[in-house]
């Protein structure tokens, strides 16, 4: 090292600690944008910039790298809780709870596996911890483990290394091995995906969009009924938008409270199927267009920003009667819904909203339609939840059949937290979101810096265990702890739940939270259908490889 790189070394700790960050960083990514057939190493890049550098002797203060990687940590996974905590408690019912089933059971056996291995082959089980975080290819559970490791009793220097070491050898197969996952699941069972997407689609209905159509009302049994009891409205989710009166008055507004009469043309929205049943049972389909009759009415896709809005159901607010407007339909992330009383709104919501020009400029208003404010980040709530989050991480749990109190940690407490503040969404004036621009370059910066840290601490021993024989067998046995659960619950999933294989896919992906092995779900099927299931499984799953990389260390680690 030339003397002034040295004397920089010695007399700028803080400069030149950055500075090894940002280079492990530039090169770590740069390594990750590179693909095969789609598949790349992405953000992991960064941990093998890390090993290599940290193999050459690149070393920082032990003090800033354990600051560094704490805060990186922090920052990964309480931005992951505000992204999965919406819809988090909604995944586990009905379909998802069986997808939710099939994904645990892939956490839970591998886990049971590893350990099994790990006793079998006389690993450490610190080693065994990160082989299980690496063969799962989830950053979150080796910090879990990193996090275990450190809290227990006489831990020397190179135990702590164990978990990085066996996390970066059993990374590679853990991105190949659910690949190899699909592939497999595929030939075995011979599946034309083409034909099974299509047969699904025509049986369920799934993908369906919203439709509108215009209907002449001719069934005297309805008429002077109001749109409220016109029969199975409700239970079809069919929404009435516009009335054109057989009186020639124009296009109005509809409430539903709003009288029907013979001769009156009404424009429904719904699914296909609900606009069929509903033509049966009012009269017969009319050619009439009633968005550009009369002129009278506006229609306007509205934000929901306001404070008073979010966290409260269509019906509470009531904007049908303070300012005779209807909603139709609201679109959430790519998902367009129809609008039922009882949808809970969340922040930056979209709502289809028809009425007059004024009556839906006042109800604009009240649901704020603020563009700009949907941009901006509140930084008050971001420290409130992480330091709520950081403080139920060093709470104690006492779990029967553990020797020492569990702690949830700092890959634990913000995760937990974070979900559960974004399944609210607000607490009084409190809102707990953040524009999803703004969560992705926290989740980006913290895991660089998670992983950079990582990389350099591993890279002294990475090289030299790899190449041994013991490094081998850590390889072999984190191959076989990524692909024996997958292909395990796949089969399960298909021959006893009967899961299509773009569900088992996405399944699969979510199982090992890995967004490079959904982009190859989509790609073998040809659509994005797998990643209907895979955010499914997503929050669950990401919770259980944290919680179960932590036990398996603490129950095991006498």
């Amino acid at each position: 090292m030339p003397d002034w790189l040295a004397h920089f070394t010695r007399e700028q700790p803080v400069g030149w600690t950055f500075l090894v960050i940002a280079s492990v960083a530039t090169l770590g990514l740069w390594l990750g944008q590179f693909r095969w057939r789609g598949v790349g190493l992405g953000s992991a890049g960064v941990l093998f910039a890390g090993i290599i550098l940290g193999h050459f002797g690149v070393v920082i203060d032990p003090g800033w790298l354990g600051l560094i990687r704490d805060l990186g940590l922090i920052l990964f996974v309480y931005t992951i809780g505000l992204q999965v905590g919406p819809g988090f408690f909604n995944s586990l019912k009905k379909q998802g709870l069986a997808l939710n089933s099939l994904a645990a059971g892939i956490v839970l056996s591998g886990g049971a596996l590893a350990v099994l291995i790990g006793r079998l082959a006389g690993f450490d089980i610190a080693l065994t911890a990160g082989l299980f975080a690496g063969a799962t290819t989830n950053t979150p559970a080796l910090g879990a483990v990193q996090e275990a490791v450190k809290n227990l009793p006489h831990v020397s220097p190179e135990h702590l290394a164990l978990p990085a070491l066996g996390y970066a050898i059993a990374y590679p197969f853990g991105i190949v091995g659910i690949l190899l996952s699909m592939i497999l699941l595929r030939s075995v069972f011979r599946i034309d995906v083409a034909a099974e997407m299509a047969a699904r689609a025509a049986q369920s209905g799934v993908g369906e969009k919203l439709l509108r159509q215009a209907v002449t009302v001719t069934n005297r049994s309805i008429n002077g009924r109001t749109i409220r009891a016109i029969p199975g409205i409700h239970e079809n989710g069919v929404i009435v938008a516009r009335i054109l009166p057989a009186t020639g008055e124009g296009v109005m507004n509809v409430r539903a409270e709003t009288k029907i009469h013979l001769g009156d043309i009404l424009l429904a929205v719904g699914m296909k199927k609900a606009l069929a049943d509903f033509v049966c049972v009012v009269g017969e389909i009319s050619r009439q267009d009633l968005l550009e009759s009369g002129g009278r009415l506006t229609s306007q896709r509205v934000l929901v920003t306001a404070r008073k809005a979010y966290g409260r159901t269509l019906r509470e607010l009531a904007l049908a009667e303070r300012f005779d407007v209807t909603i139709t339909r609201l679109t959430r992330a790519d998902l367009e819904l129809p609008a039922s009383g009882t949808l809970r709104l969340q922040f930056g919501d979209m709502l289809f909203i028809v009425g007059g020009q004024k009556n839906v400029a006042d109800a604009a208003k009240a649901l704020g339609n603020s563009v700009q404010q949907l941009s901006q980040t509140n930084f008050i709530p971001v420290f409130i939840g992480i330091g709520l989050g950081i403080l139920a991480g060093v709470i104690p749990l006492q779990i029967p059949g553990i020797p020492s109190a569990i702690r949830l940690g700092l890959a634990g407490g913000p995760l937990l937290v974070a979900i559960l503040l974004s399944h609210l969404g607000r607490v009084g004036p409190v809102v707990w979101y953040m524009p999803s621009s703004a969560n992705l370059a926290l989740r980006e910066l913290g895991i660089i810096l998670f992983l950079s840290c990582v990389g350099l601490k591993a890279g002294g021993h990475f090289v030299e265990s790899l190449m041994s024989g013991v490094g081998w067998q850590w390889m072999g046995a984190g191959a076989v702890i990524t692909l024996l659960p997958l292909l395990i619950a796949g089969w399960i999933g298909r021959v006893f739940l009967k899961q299509s294989f773009t569900s088992l896919c996405g399944v699969l992906a979510g199982s090992m939270t890995d967004p490079p092995a959904l982009a190859f779900a989509n790609a073998l099927a040809g659509s994005d259908a797998p990643a209907v299931s895979y955010a499914t499984v997503y929050p669950l799953t990401m919770l259980l490889r944290i919680v179960a990389a932590q036990v398996l260390v603490l129950l095991f680690a006498s």
